[in-house]
């Protein structure tokens, strides 16, 4: 239970760091401070109380410790992202993001097993992967993790935060190019959020729905990626979806229609009309 208490609050952390923030660089320096310290107190909590089953283990090492650790990655690669950031030439500026992109797609395709294993949501290999006891047995061999601490690591839990943060940093990678290429000055402090709308449908109809809008040609506007589609998406509806290129893929894979929830929709729509028709 401690250890859920202290993770808790981290999110509300953040978010206040956010709004008060002057740079992206002060945000990050302050975010990896409190992901730091979050950090340094889970791990006291383990080593002095440990843990009553494997499961609470994995659980841990998969669940509770990602929620600091892929924000300390992520702000971190952001801070040395903005430092090294160039501050004229447009076509430096470009290749200097594109390069990062890169970077990150090549972290992807060197770790594809534990991509697919973890997209897939796969645990057959979580005892190995989140637990200490195989530390020996399952080394990273492309990564440069060169020192973990075996009494708050695991073979594979430092790896999946780097799987998390390195998400959600093409995100903030695409933004950046995007803002460039039109010539969007970005503002680091925070404007009031708008309420969101409460999506109520599924992950799968967000994705049906993020690719429709990419096919009918919404995309060409601005040079927008599904996941920048998505994200944006994400400023209307209180929804994160996952997944987004696997589920499209079982979309096409379907048997019957592949726009069921398009359907649906305009089967709501057509009845409404009616409806107001009588």
């Amino acid at each position: 239970m401690k250890l859920h208490l202290l993770t808790q609050n981290l999110e509300q952390q953040l978010s206040e760091i956010k709004e008060t923030s002057k740079s992206m660089v002060q945000r990050s320096n302050r975010s990896i401070a409190v992901c730091t310290n979050l950090l340094g107190e889970l791990k006291k909590e383990i080593v002095t109380n440990g843990f009553e089953c494997d499961s609470d283990e994995i659980y841990f090492f998969k669940k509770l410790k990602q929620i600091p650790l892929r924000h300390l990655i992520y702000f971190s690669e952001i801070r040395s992202f903005e430092i090294q950031f160039p501050k004229a030439d447009k076509d430096c500026q470009r290749k200097f993001i594109r390069k990062k992109i890169q970077k990150v797609n090549r972290f992807f395709i060197y770790n594809l097993d534990f991509t697919h294993y973890t997209d897939s949501e796969h645990t057959h290999f979580d005892k190995e992967y989140y637990t200490r006891e195989f530390m020996d047995s399952y080394r990273i061999a492309t990564s440069k993790f060169y020192f973990q601490d075996p009494d708050f690591s695991t073979p594979r839990d430092i790896l999946l935060g780097k799987f998390k943060a390195y998400s959600e940093l093409v995100l903030y990678l695409e933004q950046r190019l995007h803002d460039l290429e039109f010539r969007v000055v970005a503002t680091e402090t925070s404007i009031d959020n708008p309420e969101k709308l409460n999506w109520p449908f599924t992950n799968t109809d967000w994705v049906e729905l993020a690719y429709a809008f990419h096919s009918a040609g919404l995309a060409k506007q601005k040079s927008l990626s599904i996941s920048r589609i998505s994200k944006i998406m994400q400023e209307v509806f209180d929804f994160t979806p996952k997944d987004i290129y696997k589920t499209y893929q079982d979309i096409k894979n379907r048997k019957n229609s592949r726009t069921l929830f398009l359907d649906e929709l305009t089967k709501s729509l057509l009845s409404e009309i009616i409806k107001s028709e009588e």
